[in-house]
């Protein structure tokens, strides 16, 4: 491939990479919103038991989120880091 510079090519594959990886804030969006509706629904069947299914939905929400915080960590060490562009040779 005459003319690519590699330096180039590895920061462009670095910042696809990038978006990939902040599509995995979608599922943490969408199973919290799951969360909240069926935690609301259950406090709505037993309203003596809000405590416990408030914290127990609080939880999962927090385990869930860490799964966005890990692909916005790898985005953000492929955008700013470039832990691959150190590789290149030549």
């Amino acid at each position: 491939m005459e003319g690519l510079d590699p330096r180039a090519f590895v920061l462009g594959c670095s910042a696809i990479g990038a978006g990939l990886a902040m599509i995995a804030g979608i599922g943490p969006g969408v199973g919290q919103g799951y969360a909240a509706g069926k935690g609301a629904e259950a406090v709505g069947r037993q309203p003596e038991a809000r405590g416990t299914i408030t914290s127990t939905m609080l939880l999962g929400c927090a385990v869930a989120e860490s799964t966005g915080i890990y692909g916005l960590v790898v985005a953000m060490i492929l955008m700013f880091a470039n832990p691959l562009v150190d590789k290149i040779s030549g």
